[in-house]
């Protein structure tokens, strides 16, 4: 019975303390370990509430299981073990660590039942993914390391404010579906909205994913933000905005990924580009939309995960990650370069593809109810992202000129983690009866009809000889050493610039004023020395000092008084 009360966190908790205490062989068992016990465990627990506490006046629930937080659970294992297997040629303990407590902590927030609980994980899943990005161990991964957790931890904040407002305006704290009724739905929206990437608050992910180590992006790409997709199914399904928020998530990355010359970056603008699919189904709301968002969140960890891998291994292996750097790789790396294609194919939701069976999912449920603009936003996205990362990816690591390098595929634990999730992929993509038997909702959705896969094949087709024509034309964007700038910018450079303009003003107006009260008051004082009885505002010490600064004083505040 205990088995069926011990939440799902615990065990990489556990994981991540024998992970410090073990090393060698012994130590990669123990972590392949968990995740393959975990996940057993987890397939024989029945939905319900198994775990509750009394904290003050308020009911708390760390442990509750439903078909969504099954959906998310099952899948973080698989991406845990993936990940742990693609890892296991690291020796940094401290990565090792972190990525346990990272994916317990994850774990912990989708199956936490209150919004107490669900806050300590999401602080936790912050401060653990940070060191997945500070073990590069370079300047630029500390700086930006340091930013992801800022905002990271300002996002907590703000869910904890909205977490209050909501216990004192319902009088519980329990999780379930909330809106955008009251000051606490606005602010939990917030927060969700900072860990999912919204337009405007995506910055920290195009920032920190690149800088993180190749394992550590691998991790950090399938926990984050699906926490937040996790939250906005369960707190804001059917919200309109989130439609056109979703929308707006799909296009703008496209053009970032484009010009941007670092694979890994263009990666975590592909992974804003598809988490807009997700949010824009779960602001449609129905039951084929959501069925479509939360499966397409599933796929997205795998098949996302694999292009991550792929760069990572491209990056250990050569050094470098820059497109304009790259080239020919399929003549050193041909296995790398095979699985990388799969990914490549997944993400442009191919036919016989995962991706083509989670996202024609959420097309559909646009056209059923009316949301035909959003359908054609949707389909350009479709077509972008098959540019960015269909083509762009394995195009310029792998294809494009020889740039020269000569090396070879990566140790056997990479190519293995690889080779699992590219099997996942072409799996679930040819019998996708196995997904959709985890769906929150039934549905009878048939994804190879022949409207479905003729419009994809099309879609797809005319995208590649778009490429194709562009780059031969020479007008496709040149992978260039450059710096695109992101509204990050903003924060970055023109808000502090503009502060530091304001404070030296200030700064100087204060010095002028004080000189100006200085000379003016020496000239008082001069003057007033005449009289014996003033003589005494003249003596040295602690009076003269006091008298002094009560005269500065009182000028000052009949000049602001006057202003």
């Amino acid at each position: 019975m205990w088995m069926l009360e011990l939440p799902p966190f615990v065990p990489f908790y556990v994981g991540a303390l024998l992970a410090l205490i073990t090393r060698g062989s012994l130590r990669s068992l123990l972590m392949i370990a968990v995740p393959i016990l975990g996940v057993i465990q987890l397939w024989t627990v029945p939905e319900g509430v198994h775990l509750r506490l009394a904290f003050l006046d308020f009911e708390l629930i760390p442990y509750r299981a439903d078909k969504l937080s099954f959906m998310f659970g099952y899948v973080f294992h698989i991406a845990a073990f993936i990940s742990i297997i693609y890892a296991l040629h690291v020796r940094d303990t401290v990565e090792k660590i972190a990525g346990m407590l990272y994916v317990g902590s994850a774990l912990g927030a989708v199956f936490a039942g209150d919004l107490l609980t669900l806050f300590v994980f999401w602080e936790l899943l912050a401060f653990s993914s940070v060191f997945l990005i500070w073990t590069r161990r370079t300047p630029r991964a500390y700086v930006a390391g340091m930013r992801y957790l800022v905002i990271q931890a300002l996002s907590g904040v703000i869910l904890l404010v909205g977490a209050l407002f909501y216990a004192d305006h319902n009088g519980t704290l329990a999780f379930e579906q909330i809106g955008l009724n009251g000051i606490h739905g606005w602010l939990i929206f917030i927060a969700v909205g900072i860990k999912c990437a919204f337009p405007m608050l995506h910055n920290w992910l195009t920032d920190a994913y690149p800088e993180a180590t190749p394992t550590g992006t691998v991790f950090l790409s399938a926990f984050t933000t699906k926490v937040a997709v996790y939250m906005l199914a369960r707190a804001y399904p059917g919200t309109e905005l989130l439609v056109y928020i979703g929308a707006a998530m799909t296009c703008f990355p496209i053009f970032f990924a484009v010009i941007e010359n670092d694979l890994r970056r263009v990666l975590a603008y592909s992974m804003i580009n598809q988490i807009g699919f997700m949010v824009c189904g779960i602001g449609i709301g129905t039951a084929l939309a959501i069925n479509g968002a939360v499966s397409h969140a599933f796929n997205d960890i795998i098949f996302k995960g694999l292009l991550f891998m792929s760069m990572g291994a491209v990056l250990h292996m050569s050094g470098r990650i820059n497109g304009s750097d790259l080239g020919g790789l399929y003549k050193s790396m041909p296995k790398t370069t095979a699985l990388c294609i799969v990914g490549a194919a997944s993400i442009s939701a191919f036919p016989l593809f995962s991706g083509f069976v989670s996202k024609s999912m959420i097309m559909s449920a646009a056209l059923e109810n009316g949301y035909d603009w959003i359908w054609l936003v949707l389909l350009f996205a479709s077509a972008g992202v098959f540019h960015h990362a269909g083509i762009k990816i394995p195009y310029f690591a792998f294809f494009a000129h020889d740039a020269g390098i000569r090396t070879s595929d990566p140790p056997k634990n990479m190519l293995t983690a690889m080779f699992i999730a590219a099997v996942l992929c072409v799996t679930i993509g040819v019998y996708p009866a196995v997904l959709y038997a985890l769906l929150p909702f039934d549905t009878g959705y048939i994804p190879y009809d022949a409207t479905h896969v003729l419009a994809q094949t099309q879609l797809l087709f005319f995208a590649a000889l778009a490429f194709a024509w562009l780059n031969l034309q020479r007008l496709y964007p040149p992978e260039l050493h450059s710096v695109n700038l992101d509204v990050d910018w903003l924060y970055r450079r023109a808000v502090p610039t503009t502060l530091r303009a304001c404070f030296g003003f200030v700064r100087n107006s204060k010095i002028t004023l004080q000189q100006f009260l200085r000379g003016n008051l020496d000239k008082f004082l001069l003057s007033a020395s005449r009289h014996e009885a003033a003589n005494w505002m003249l003596r040295p010490g602690l009076t003269g000092s006091m008298v002094m600064w009560v005269v500065v004083s009182l000028a000052v505040c009949l000049l602001l008084g006057f202003v």
